[in-house]
C-alpha cells in the first residue's frame, strides 16, 4: 500500500505478534491523560536516567539518524543544533543515509545511532532483530501527551508486543494532485458534467470514482493532453480496493495471498479499469518512454497523477504549474494507503535517557515546525498539522488539509515475508491487468495473480498442491 513506495509497502509478517490495536498502548495513554494537556517544555530538560555532571566535564556524545532529501537533512540538522544550544551536558551529531533501505541495513547491522527514524514497514524486522528499546514510559516521563498531540492512528502503527516501540514522527497518505488549470471544476459543473460537491466553505474535500472519470475525462479533450495515470502496482491499485470493499489481501494478519480473485475485489477492480485502462485518458507508452508520469504532469500534459507528501517541494518548483490535491476517490468507503515514520532508540546505546529526551524535543512543536515547513512531510503532531507551517496558505496546494483527514482512512498493511519478491513476481501481472491493450480477462489475470502470490507468501501451501503425495497402491509411473 507507499518509485521505492511500490516495493516497500509490505513488511513481513509474524504470527506470534500483537495486532496493532489501541490496546497496545493503553498503560502509556492512561498514564500520559493523567499528565494534563499541557505541550512538554521545547527546550530539552536534564535526563532523568543521567546525572547533571560537574562544569569541568565533557557532553555526553549522542548520534541521532535520519534519512530524507538534502532539504530534509538540513531541518534535521537544525533541530539538532537547537538542542545543543540549550545543553552543555549533552552533544548531539547527526548522521544521514539517503532512504530509509541504507538506514535499515545499518541499523540491522548493529551499526545504529542512538536515536533514529524509521519507517514503520521497517518495524517487524526491527522488534525480531531485539534493536529497540521501547520508548512508552520513557516520553511519559518526559510528558509528551501520546493522546491528544499526536494522530492516533500514526501512533498506534508503531505498538507492537504491548510497547510503543517508536514515537510517530510523520505520516503521508497517498492523494490526487491535480492540474488546476486543466481540472477546472467550475467549468466542468457549468457543463453540467460530474463534479465533487463543496462544502460550506466552497472546498471540495471528496470525490467519487464517477466524479473522478469524468475530470479524467474533460483534461484529455485537446490533443496530446492525459487525463490521469496511476501506477500499475499493488500500492497504485489498493486505495481502490479497499474502498470498493475488497481486499488485497487474504488475511489481515498473517496473508497466506493476495486477494484479487474476491469478489468484491473484482468489482472494484472492474470498475476503476474502466478508467485506467482507457486509451484516450491515460499516458502513450510514447509519452511514458521519454517522461515520468509526474515529469508529464509538471509540463501540464498530465491532469492528475496520485502521489505522497514529498512531492510538494517538488511542484512547487515546476515552472507555471498550478495544482492542488483531492484525496482518493470512492467507491464505497473512503480509503487510501501510505507510509508512517517514526523515531526510535537503539537497544544498544548506552544513553538511553538522553536518546529519548532528544526524541521528546525533536516532536515538540518548535522542533517538528522546522522539519514541517519544508514540505516534504506531515507531521503526526496534529497541533503543528493544523499551523500554518504545515499548511501553508500562501503556497501550493490550497487545499493542503486533504492530506490530515485522508490519515484516518489509511489502510495499514500487514507485516508480510518476502515484500520485495511478492512486489517482484506480481507487478507484471499488475502492468498487464492495468496497461495491456485489447480485450482483459479479469477472471483469468486475478486467478493469476493469488496464484503468483501464493508462490512467494506460502510456499510450502503451493508445493503441496502441487505435488499431492501419492497413494501407496500406486506405482510412480501410474
Amino acid at each position: 500500500m507507499p518509485g521505492r513506495r511500490v516495493a516497500r509497502l509490505f513488511p513481513r509478517a509474524r504470527a506470534r505478534r500483537a495486532a496493532l490495536v489501541g490496546t497496545a498502548l493503553a498503560v502509556a495513554l492512561t498514564t500520559a491523560a493523567c499528565t494534563g494537556d499541557a505541550e512538554p517544555d521545547p527546550q530539552p530538560a536534564p535526563s532523568p536516567s543521567q546525572g547533571q555532571g560537574g562544569a569541568s566535564e565533557k557532553p555526553r556524545k549522542i548520534v541521532f539518524g535520519a534519512y530524507g532529501s538534502e532539504e530534509e537533512v538540513a531541518a534535521f540538522q537544525s533541530v539538532v543544533d537547537s538542542f545543543n544550544a540549550t545543553s552543555t551536558t549533552r552533544q548531539v551529531s547527526l548522521r544521514s543515509w539517503p532512504d530509509h533501505e541504507s538506514a535499515l541495513a545499518d541499523v540491522l547491522a548493529g551499526d545504529a545511532p542512538d536515536a533514529f527514524l524509521t519507517s514503520r514497514i521497517d518495524l517487524d524486522q526491527l522488534v525480531e532483530a531485539e534493536a529497540l528499546q521501547p520508548v512508552s514510559l520513557l516520553l511519559d516521563e518526559r510528558g509528551v501527551d501520546f493522546g491528544d498531540r499526536f494522530s492516533r492512528d500514526a501512533v498506534d502503527a508503531f505498538a507492537m508486543d504491548d510497547e510503543l516501540q517508536c514515537m510517530a514522527y510523520s505520516v503521508s497518505p497517498m492523494v490526487v494532485y491535480y492540474n488546476t488549470d486543466i481540472v477546472d471544476f467550475d467549468r466542468m459543473e457549468r457543463r453540467e458534467l460530474d463534479v465533487p460537491t463543496p462544502n460550506d466553505d466552497g472546498v471540495r474535500e471528496r470525490w467519487t470514482l464517477a466524479e473522478f472519470g469524468a475530470a479524467a475525462t474533460f483534461a484529455s479533450r485537446r490533443g496530446d493532453r492525459r487525463g490521469v495515470w496511476i501506477d500499475p502496482t499493488l500500492q497504485g491499485l489498493a486505495p481502490f480496493i479497499y474502498s470498493g470493499g475488497g481486499q488485497v489481501f487474504d488475511d489481515d494478519r498473517e496473508p497466506t495471498s493476495l486477494a484479487f480473485s474476491d469478489d468484491d475485489t473484482r468489482e472494484a477492480l472492474e470498475q476503476t479499469l474502466e478508467i485506467l485502462r482507457d486509451p484516450t485518458i491515460t499516458p502513450t507508452n510514447a509519452q511514458l518512454a521519454r517522461a515520468t508520469p509526474v515529469q508529464l504532469f509538471k509540463r501540464g500534459e498530465l491532469a492528475m497523477v496520485a502521489g505522497f507528501r514529498n512531492l510538494v517541494p517538488e511542484l512547487r518548483e515546476a515552472e507555471d504549474l498550478a495544482f492542488d490535491v483531492m484525496p482518493m476517490p470512492t467507491i464505497g468507503d473512503r480509503a487510501t494507503v501510505g507510509d508512517i515514520s517514526g523515531l526510535c532508540i537503539s537497544a544498544e546505546s548506552d544513553n538511553v535517557g538522553d536518546a529519548a529526551d532528544f526524541i521528546a524535543y525533536a516532536v515538540s512543536d518548535a522542533a517538528i515546525s522546522t522539519v514541517s515547513s519544508t514540505g516534504y512531510i506531515v507531521p503526526a503532531n496534529t497541533q503543528v498539522a493544523a499551523s500554518e507551517d504545515f499548511l501553508a496558505p500562501e503556497d501550493q496546494p490550497a487545499n493542503a488539509e486533504v492530506f490530515n483527514s485522508s490519515i484516518r482512512y489509511m489502510v495499514v498493511p500487514p507485516f508480510i515475508d518476502q515484500r520485495d519478491e511478492l512486489v517482484e513476481a506480481v507487478t507484471p501481472l499488475l502492468d498487464r491487468l492495468v496497461t495491456a491493450p485489447g480485450i482483459l480477462d479479469l477472471e483469468q489475470v486475478t486467478e493469476e495473480i493469488d496464484i503468483t502470490s501464493r508462490a512467494v507468501l506460502s510456499p510450502e501451501e503451493t508445493e503441496e498442491t502441487e505435488s499431492p503425495s501419492e497413494s501407496p497402491s500406486e506405482s510412480p509411473t501410474e
